[in-house]
C-alpha cells in the first residue's frame, strides 16, 4: 500500500494516469474549468506544479475513475470492498469447531489488532511549524472553484474533532470556507458526527471546541474522511484495516488531538461554541450553488506541513464529479452492512445522476407480500440512508449499474398508482427542491416484475431473449461478418 500521496503520485505515473502541468494556472476559476473538462472526459489526475507563482503543487482528479479509486485502496476492482467487509462482519459469526479454524480467526483478529492507529513523536507533517503571525492560509494555493462562490473553499480536508463525554475520534470531510488568514468557516451539515460533537460540547458548556484538519496523506485516509460510518467507528481504523497497517499519527502541536503523521498540511485550532458566521454560496455537488447560511468558525492557532508540501483538492459540480468515484467505493463497503439489516438486498447502486442520496437503486429477491416495501422502509431507517430522495427496487437478476436497464425496468414494470410510495422525512442539508429546508417528500418506486405475491392477476409477458444456440452460433462466426464492432 502506498505511504504517502507522493508514493500514490509516482505509481500513477508508472500507468500513464497522471499528468503533469507546468503551464501557470489560477487557483481561481481556472483549475476548476480544466479539471472539470479532464474528469467528464474520463482524464488522468492533474498535477498543477504552478499555481499562483507559488511553490505549492496542487493535485486534482486523484480519485476520478473507477480503476484509480480502486488502486488508491489497494484492489484491482471495487467489488472487492465488498468481499472485504464481509470477511470482517462475519469474524464473530459460526466461531470454527477445529484447531486450524480457530487459529486462522486468531490469526486473523491479530491483524485487525495491528490495524489500530499508532502514535509517532516525530513526523514529516510537522517539518515546518507555523504559529502567531506567521498562520496565513492564503499562502496556500486554496482554490475558489465557480463564479458565485463566495470566496476560496479547502475541498478535501479531513477535519477531526473528539465527542466530549466518550473522546470517541470523528474523522469528516467538510468543506471549509477561507475568511481571512487565520479563520474559516467549518460546514458541518445536520446529520454529520462532527455536527453531533459540536452539539455535545454546546449541551455540556463547554466554550471552546478543538478541532485539527489534515490535508493529504495515503489515499486510503484521505477517503476514510467521506465513509459514511456509524458514530462510534473510527475511521482511522477503518482505514488501517483496508491498508493492512495502522495508520499513523501524531500529537498536534497547539491542540490536544493527532492526526495522521504522513499529511500534507496540519491546520490546528478551536471553535468558540455558539460563535457563527455566513458561509456560501458554494458550487456543490448537486450542481447548484448551496445557498448562504450560519456555521461555526474555525480559528487557527498552527499551520505545521512538509518540507516539499502538495496540495490535493476536489472539484465539485455537475456530475459527474470525482467525488462520484469516493462514493462508489463507499456503497461496496457498506453493501455488507446494509445486508445485515436486510439480507434479501442483492447489491445497491447509487448513480452519479442522482448525487449519492438522491437516487439508489436496490435490487433484491422478492418473497412475499408486501416484501419490497419493507425494503423500501428498512432503507429509510438506517443512518445516513435516511436522505434518500428516490428508492427504485428492482428484481434480484438485474444489473443495478445498467442505469439504462433499470429505466427500462421502471417504464415498463410499474403502474404507478399501484407501485409509486410517497412519504415523508429528513432531507440532505444541501437539498434545494423540499419546501422546508432538511424535512421533504420521498418516493419509493418497486419496479420488479408482478406477480401473485403482488396480487397481480394478469398473466406476465416473458421477457424477448434470443436462443442460446443462435447466441453460440452468431459468436463463433461474428469476425465473417466484418460488421466492425
Amino acid at each position: 500500500m502506498f505511504k504517502d500521496l507522493a508514493d500514490f503520485i509516482n505509481f500513477l505515473e508508472e500507468k500513464k494516469e497522471l499528468v503533469r502541468i507546468s503551464t501557470p494556472v489560477s487557483s481561481e476559476l481556472e483549475i476548476t474549468e480544466i479539471a472539470d473538462r479532464t474528469i467528464k472526459n474520463n482524464g488522468p489526475a492533474l498535477l498543477f506544479e504552478n499555481v499562483d507563482e507559488k511553490q505549492i503543487p496542487v493535485l486534482i482528479n486523484l480519485f476520478g475513475s473507477e480503476s484509480r479509486m480502486a488502486w488508491a485502496l489497494g484492489i484491482d476492482n471495487l467489488n472487492e470492498l465488498s468481499d472485504i467487509a464481509n470477511k470482517l462482519i462475519n469474524l464473530p459469526k459460526n466461531p470454527p469447531k477445529s484447531l486450524m479454524g480457530k487459529l486462522k480467526i486468531l490469526n486473523e483478529l491479530i491483524n485487525l489488532s495491528k490495524s489500530s492507529p499508532k502514535i509517532l513523536k516525530k513526523a514529516p507533517c510537522q517539518d515546518i511549524v507555523l504559529t502567531g503571525s506567521d498562520i496565513n492560509l492564503f499562502e496556500l494555493p486554496i482554490l475558489k472553484c465557480w463564479p458565485a462562490d463566495a470566496g476560496k473553499f479547502i475541498t478535501l480536508p479531513l477535519v477531526i474533532t473528539r465527542n466530549l463525554n466518550t473522546g470517541q475520534r470523528n474523522v469528516g470531510t467538510y468543506r471549509m470556507q477561507v475568511y481571512d488568514e487565520k479563520t474559516t468557516g467549518m460546514h458541518w451539515q445536520t446529520h454529520k458526527v462532527g455536527t453531533a460533537h459540536y452539539r455535545k460540547a454546546k449541551d455540556i458548556g463547554n466554550g471552546k471546541m478543538e478541532v485539527a484538519v489534515a490535508i493529504g496523506g495515503d489515499p486510503v485516509t484521505i477517503w476514510s474522511g467521506s465513509l459514511p460510518l456509524p458514530p462510534d467507528m473510527d475511521e482511522l481504523l477503518v482505514a488501517g484495516v483496508l491498508k493492512g497497517s495502522a495508520v499513523e499519527l501524531v500529537k498536534c502541536k497547539t491542540v490536544d488531538l493527532e492526526v495522521p503523521a504522513n499529511c500534507e498540511f496540519v491546520l490546528e485550532g478551536y471553535i468558540n461554541v455558539g460563535e457563527q458566521r455566513k458561509e456560501g454560496p458554494f458550487g456543490d455537488h448537486t450542481g447548484f450553488y448551496s445557498e448562504p447560511s450560519e456555521y461555526p468558525v474555525f480559528h487557527l492557532t498552527a499551520i505545521t506541513h512538509r518540507t516539499n508540501p502538495i496540495y490535493p483538492a476536489v472539484v465539485v459540480g455537475k456530475p459527474p464529479s470525482e467525488d462520484y468515484f469516493m462514493g462508489k467505493a463507499s456503497s461496496k463497503l457498506m453493501l455488507p452492512a446494509l445486508q445485515l439489516t436486510l439480507p434479501e438486498i442483492i447489491d445497491v447502486n447509487m448513480p452519479a445522476e442522482g448525487l449519492f442520496h438522491n437516487f439508489v437503486i436496490v435490487s433484491m429477491r422478492k418473497e412475499y407480500p408486501g416484501h419490497v416495501r419493507k425494503v423500501m422502509y428498512g432503507i429509510w431507517g438506517l443512518g445516513l440512508m435516511s436522505l434518500a430522495k428516490i428508492i427504485v427496487v428492482v428484481d434480484h437478476y438485474v444489473d443495478v449499474e445498467n442505469v439504462s436497464e433499470v429505466a427500462w425496468r421502471i417504464g415498463t414494470n410499474i403502474d404507478p398508482d399501484r407501485d409509486i410510495v410517497i412519504v415523508k422525512g429528513p432531507t440532505d442539508d444541501l437539498d434545494h427542491a423540499s419546501e422546508v429546508p432538511k424535512y421533504g417528500g420521498k418516493m419509493g418506486i418497486d419496479a420488479t416484475a408482478k406477480g401473485e405475491l403482488d396480487g397481480y392477476t394478469r398473466d406476465w409477458p416473458d421477457e424477448i431473449v434470443m436462443a442460446e444456440e443462435i447466441k453460440n452460433l452468431v459468436d463463433n462466426k461474428w469476425d465473417n461478418y466484418k460488421i466492425g464492432i
